[in-house]
């Protein structure tokens, strides 16, 4: 493709955007204005479902089709890193004694063995309890992957290996996305519409009340969990475990 040609397509393309962006922005409200149709409907729809987290119920019951879009962009971004990241044919992989990780403060080690347990129960607990408090899903799914790390922190690499086989949290992260997927065709075949509620709403002071939203956020909890693990698996493995690399 010629530089003339690409010119033409990216202001073609910017120009078309740029329309679109100030028509939007002219035909919204003036600032200060009492009318907000949007913010009317989604606080209806949430007491209705009961799902005491408004923000939990616009991302996983009102627009989930949008949350769905973000969970694809975070399962490629963990994708595109592993990619990136995987050892090329200079390197190989250390084993045993891992530099950089002997030399930790015994008040350090104590701290995240102690901190691990509790870290996982908040993690599991945010995850849980989304669409009852602030949290949900991808919240919780970072705090419980900070979890599986804290011995790390501790200082035993070697522990981190044996507690996160990285080819068991692949497969997790595929669950999770093929759950968040397998919930919305289910909608269609029982309720008609894509990611349409199949789950009887229970109304507020039951912890399972919200419909689809608690297990949507276990699907995202599970998928963003696995995909950090394993990301971060890699930036480990190129930063404590290879050898052998150009800069070697």
């Amino acid at each position: 493709m010629s530089r003339s040609v690409r010119y033409t397509l990216f202001f073609v393309g910017g120009g078309l955007v740029a329309v679109l962006f100030v028509w939007g922005v002219v035909g919204m409200p003036s600032f200060g204005s009492n009318f907000h149709p949007y913010r009317d409907l989604a606080i209806g729809a949430t007491i209705a479902h009961g799902t005491a987290n408004a923000i939990s119920s616009v991302n996983f019951d009102q627009r989930a089709i949008d949350t769905l879009g973000e969970e694809t962009i975070f399962f490629a971004s963990v994708l595109g890193a592993a990619e990136l990241l995987r050892p090329s044919k200079e390197e190989r992989e250390r084993r045993g004694d891992h530099t950089g990780v002997r030399h930790v403060m015994a008040s350090t080690r104590f701290a995240g063995y102690v901190l691990l347990p509790v870290t996982l129960l908040v993690g599991l607990d945010v995850v849980a309890h989304g669409h009852i408090t602030p949290g949900g899903g991808f919240q919780g799914g970072v705090v419980l992957a900070t979890a599986v790390h804290l011995l790390y922190v501790a200082g035993s690499y070697d522990a981190l290996e044996r507690v996160r086989p990285v080819h068991l949290y692949e497969y997790g992260e595929v669950a999770g996305a093929l759950a968040f997927v397998g919930l919305g065709f289910a909608g269609i075949a029982i309720a008609g519409s894509y990611l349409s509620n199949i789950i009887p709403y229970k109304g507020f002071g039951h912890l399972i009340s919200a419909g689809n939203v608690e297990v949507l956020n276990f699907a995202v909890g599970i998928e963003v969990a696995s995909g950090v693990i394993v990301m971060l698996s890699h930036f480990l493995t190129q930063a404590i475990a290879l050898h052998g690399g150009p800069h070697e």
